[in-house]
């Protein structure tokens, strides 16, 4: 990736914010840049490379004002704590108690966040967590109130890096069970090149999930003194913050998909006993069947669909400890005054920065 392309990307969004904002109050109105998971993939050096080349167009091209410190490659828990923000702030909670607030989880495509309010109390039994990783709880104080977010990152669990992992943890060829009948081929993730091919008995609904546990790491021997997640990795207790969910990105893009949700609707309440429903039925399918029921899914992800599917009902019911048959909201844009806006982590960004000072 050319480090100028990827800042001249920009330019077309800053030309939209300067509509906006009066010619006198461009100087000193700040403009910051976070970029996500897809940028920290690509290593240090070129990410830098990339950061600067943004640093530098937003100083000779951009009437707003600009700092270096100012753009910054986010860390996981960044990310799931601005989401967790952007959401709790359109729809009205943010400076009530965090029992009035809603869990998010986030499915992107190379990590998964989990962020949702807790009590100090249970902020303050927090596990120690290994030097250089996030700690497991944000302080953020917003609209006067003090929150204590827990907010994990798991990374490697995003929907198209579990494929790979799904494809690493079968046993012998067990893996097959979850790719559809009809597919020969190779699963290229990063750097890696699996193989992913269907059995002509046809992908086992049931024999997936097995492997997508087992994928999951829920047996972790860490979690025989906590509360766990999956892998290892400390849940944040649960409790009220958690009891509403609002899930993103990928959920919602696959249950639109397959036909469970109005891909035009802004959100839409379901239960993840629908996962499992739809993968029981995009399971028996063979490659061309499940193209032909299924118009809206790419070509190249039809093979997966059903261990896309299982993978995200194994995720919320096993991995996050949802019930299978709790109301939880998919969500895209939230309605805001008299319009729907995207529930996406920037708008949460500026909120802690307006917040903080």
């Amino acid at each position: 990736m050319d480090p100028q392309e990827a800042a001249k990307s920009l330019v077309s969004l800053l030309e939209e914010a300067e509509k906006v904002v009066p010619v006198e109050l461009r100087e000193q109105t700040p403009v910051r840049v976070g970029a996500t998971a897809g940028l920290r993939a690509l290593g240090t050096e070129k990410s830098e490379e990339i950061l600067q080349a943004v640093r530098d167009l937003l100083q000779d091209k951009s009437s707003f004002r600009s700092q270096p410190e100012w753009v910054t490659v986010l860390d996981g828990s960044q990310e799931g704590a601005f989401q967790w923000v952007t959401i709790n702030y359109l729809l009205g909670n943010l400076g009530k108690p965090y029992s009035h607030t809603v869990g998010v989880v986030d499915l992107g495509g190379g990590s998964v966040q989990m962020a949702y309010g807790i009590s100090e109390k249970d902020a303050g039994k927090a596990p120690p967590v290994a030097e250089g990783e996030d700690s497991y709880v944000k302080e953020l104080l917003l609209k006067g109130t003090t929150y204590y977010l827990y907010v994990h990152s798991y990374l490697r669990y995003g929907l198209l890096a579990a494929r790979a992992e799904i494809l690493k943890a079968g046993e012998g060829n067990d893996y097959r069970n979850c790719m559809l009948e009809g597919h020969h081929g190779q699963y290229r993730y990063g750097d890696d090149i699996f193989e992913a091919s269907g059995l002509s008995s046809g992908a086992s609904y049931s024999k997936c999930r097995a492997v997508a546990v087992r994928a999951l790491k829920v047996d972790e021997p860490a979690c025989t003194h906590m509360k766990c997640t999956f892998g290892g990795v400390w849940n944040g207790g649960g409790g009220d913050g958690q009891k509403n969910l609002f899930v993103a990105s990928f959920f919602f893009d696959r249950a639109a998909e397959a036909g469970f949700v109005n891909p035009k609707a802004p959100f839409a309440k379901v239960k993840p006993s629908d996962f499992e429903e739809a993968a029981r039925r995009v399971c028996k399918l063979n490659v061309k069947d499940a193209q032909a029921t299924y118009p809206d899914v790419s070509e190249e992800n039809v093979p997966y669909l059903c261990m896309d599917l299982v993978y995200q009902y194994t995720l919320l019911v096993d991995g996050f400890g949802v019930d299978p048959y709790q109301d939880i909201t998919l969500v895209k844009k939230v309605p805001y005054s008299n319009s729907f806006v995207e529930a996406a982590w920037p708008l949460g960004s500026a909120i802690e920065v307006a917040s903080s000072s």
